[in-house]
């Protein structure tokens, strides 16, 4: 898509616009106006963009939480907490004198149309793979050089670790560092385990610590190579164990027991249950 036609686009985009999508959008800015204005709210007066940090993280979780559930309903509530908070952020930052929610916005327009040569421009793709090796080599080209730069400085320190173990390691393998197969991460998770058992003989918790790590940063590759993400199997997994437990206490509960007064073969015998179940 050449540039004249990208105009056109954008030029018909503005034009069928619903009215009634910018009216809530200003109705949302205005209520963050007045909420931090003189006459607002003194709580959200004194908030700054590290005080707001905390909430907008649990937020996002709030609405992965939402998704996972299937619910329509929970995921636009959600859906509007995290908007809520991303305007809240920006007009924090409006108000020091460095940028407002429409740069926000442009600069996320501009961004994507630059890594979508293949859409807004005139290149061509044969896979998704191209699309996702193009858009590292685009983002790395995007970076401001400095001495200490690194493939990996993309990565947000604050991730959970599961996700920025899988974010590294897709960076690393992005410029080459990879194993060739599946098979040869299967290779590593066995080298990682018996690393692990040898830790176990030695007693040395700090050590058996780092080689349990090892092992879960090898099983995210088998994930990344199985084309799945490591965090959500293991929310999915979670999820499955408490969907059962939950099930166990009910049915002993309907019987006026407790977890902690049947034998170890009634629990085994239950938990047998809620798998059959499902």
């Amino acid at each position: 898509m050449g540039e004249s036609n990208l105009n056109n686009l954008f030029s018909d985009t503005y034009a069928d616009v619903d009215p009634e999508t910018v009216l809530h959008i200003s109705r949302l800015l205005k209520l963050i106006d007045t909420l931090r204005g003189k006459e607002g709210c003194p709580w959200d007066r004194k908030q700054t963009p590290g005080s707001m940090s905390p909430y907008l993280i649990e937020e996002v979780y709030e609405l992965v939480d939402a998704i996972g559930s299937g619910s329509p309903d929970d995921v636009c509530e959600e859906l509007g907490d995290v908007l809520f908070h991303i305007f809240f952020i920006a007009c924090i930052f409006k108000e020091m004198g460095h940028f407002d929610i429409q740069k926000v916005a442009d600069g996320i327009v501009q961004k994507m149309i630059r890594r979508h040569p293949h859409v807004f421009g005139d290149k061509t793709v044969d896979s998704v793979d191209d699309i996702k090796e193009r858009w590292q080599r685009i983002k790395q080209s995007e970076k401001k050089p400095h001495q200490d730069h690194s493939l990996l400085d993309s990565v947000p320190s604050g991730l959970p670790a599961l996700m920025r173990a899988y974010r590294i390691s897709s960076r690393a393998a992005g410029a080459g560092f990879d194993w060739d197969n599946v098979a040869s991460v299967m290779q590593k998770v066995e080298e990682e385990w018996s690393e692990f058992n040898a830790a176990i003989d030695t007693g040395d918790q700090k050590e058996q610590a780092m080689e349990f790590g090892d092992i879960l940063f090898t099983l995210v590759n088998v994930a990344r190579f199985n084309g799945f993400h490591p965090e959500t199997a293991l929310s999915d997994s979670v999820k499955k164990f408490e969907e059962r437990f939950r099930y166990m206490e009910k049915q002993l509960s309907a019987r006026g027991k407790s977890l902690e007064k049947v034998s170890r073969r009634e629990l085994e015998r239950l938990w047998d249950e809620a798998k059959a179940a499902g």
